[in-house]
């Protein structure tokens, strides 16, 4: 199964059907709510997200849901993804029909340029590991290819901030020396080693691990989109503007997430009350 240039297997039922687990199982878990869905632009956008808990992301799971209850198929981002989701057999069964298509510039080139909507998590495994200490930072480790996707296309960027996913487990420690230590920086490209607490395993060393998120409160919302001042070849290029247009969605997206953790603190407060 292609799957880097091949677009056409999106399955618009099996979006529907996991649309009404979400809403009758994880939504409910994580007392979820989702936020600012009417801010979703027509035509063309780049999801722009922190990753939190892993392989267990419920932050994305609950955007496509909402997005899709709200505005329809179009709406749903189809995702940027590593090689091996897209790749080997059981995963690639389950995620290319929901959209997930292999993480390279010419496949977000193609999906924006045909007016699609795209997600992408910048931080990766660095934030989606990164240690519980930092659940209410932006970590997105300098990496700006999400911008020049955006400044190439001519489309904007929509941040979409979750507070709370990333306490559904405790990483104690996000592994980097471990991940150079054991060479998997180099061998399974990934650089991170993490060690987490979490149920129902206890203590464990290593990713790529399915576990029992604790049902912690999350509070996700779509921003105002971002457009920049200038775009196409010559933007992307300019490394400087590529840096400013970097710090300007992080910084938006980290007041946001302080915002959001804030009020996540507060809630708690109250039913202590």
């Amino acid at each position: 199964m292609e799957t880097s240039g091949d677009f056409a297997e999106r399955d618009e039922a099996r979006i529907s059907q996991l649309a009404s687990f979400v809403d009758g199982a994880v939504r409910p878990w994580f007392r979820a709510e989702v936020r600012g869905l009417d801010r979703i632009p027509p035509g063309a956008a780049l999801y722009v997200g922190n990753h939190n808990a892993g392989l267990m992301m419920p932050e994305a799971l609950l955007l496509g849901a909402a997005a899709y209850q709200a505005h329809g198929l179009h709406a749903v981002p189809f995702g940027l993804a590593g090689d091996a989701v897209v790749s080997l057999p059981v995963l690639r069964d389950l995620t290319v029909p929901l959209g997930a298509v292999r993480a390279t510039p010419e496949n977000a080139r193609r999906l924006l340029a045909r007016g699609a909507k795209v997600l992408v998590y910048p931080g990766g495994d660095l934030e989606a590991m990164r240690p519980f200490r930092d659940r209410d930072r932006i970590v997105f480790g300098g990496r700006r290819g999400y911008i020049r996707a955006a400044l190439r296309a001519g489309a904007p960027v929509v941040p979409v901030v979750t507070a709370g996913a990333h306490a559904t487990c405790v990483v104690l420690t996000d592994g980097q020396w471990l991940a150079k230590l054991l060479r998997a920086d180099r061998l399974l490209r990934v650089k991170v080693w993490p060690i987490t607490l979490c149920l129902p395993w206890g203590l464990v060393v290593g990713p790529g691990l399915v576990f029992l998120p604790w049902p912690s409160r999350v509070l996700q919302e779509v921003l105002e989109p971002i457009r920049f001042e200038r775009d196409g070849e010559e933007a992307a290029a300019d490394e400087d503007y590529v840096r400013a247009c970097a710090e300007r969605v992080e910084s938006t997206m980290q007041r946001a997430l302080t915002r959001l953790a804030d009020e996540r603190r507060a809630m708690k407060e109250e039913r202590r009350a």
